[in-house]
């Protein structure tokens, strides 16, 4: 995969084609309440790679970190779009769909995906080193009308190394990263 691959925006405005399968999709092989064979376990392989790393990492620290969803394919994306659920982008507007987003929880809160995640050991672990792996927090709480989604602090999405850190460090979001004139050129 070309790194614009892994640092492509996608959103309301920067939508999936419908076709749109990645290349390469394996299990993630993490503690998961989805059983072996689900879509939801699946995570394009780079992407699956590092968020192994992340995982070892989170738990060699004493930490509970479960993956819940990766993978949906833009017809799951829609099934669960007709909901009507504010979480839940339209399909071809969803990260779910590039392989490259895992929604993440714990037992803490018996793997909800909600805000209380956020006041979770885990939650303060990813925040720390997250972007170590390639992974940011996708829709931090302060940043809703740039992203155009509400605080979702279980949603983590791989961007690669150099750019996960430039983010955190910086305090952007992947809309204003894109927004730069100069985003040709990779992050410093």
């Amino acid at each position: 995969m070309h790194r614009e691959f892994y640092t492509r925006l996608i959103s309301k405005e920067h939508p999936l084609p419908e076709a749109f399968v990645p290349e390469h999709l394996i299990d993630i092989g993490l503690p998961s309440e989805a059983a072996p064979g689900n879509p939801k376990r699946l995570l394009e392989c780079q992407a699956a790679r590092a968020a192994s790393q992340l995982f070892h990492a989170c738990h060699k620290s004493g930490l509970n970190l479960w993956a819940v969803s990766g993978y949906r394919s833009w017809k799951r994306q829609k099934e669960l779009a007709d909901t009507g659920s504010p979480f839940v982008a339209a399909p071809g507007t969803s990260e779910h769909q590039s392989g490259l987003a895992l929604d993440v929880s714990c037992p803490t809160i018996r793997m909800e995906l909600c805000e209380n995640f956020s006041r979770t050991e885990e939650y303060r672990w990813l925040k720390r080193n997250a972007s170590l792996y390639g992974f940011i927090l996708r829709y931090p709480r302060t940043k809703e009308a740039i992203t155009g989604m509400p605080f979702e602090p279980w949603h983590i999405r791989y961007v690669t190394k150099p750019l996960a850190s430039w983010l955190t460090i910086t305090n952007l979001t992947l809309e204003e990263y894109h927004s730069f004139p100069h985003r040709s050129s990779p992050p410093p």
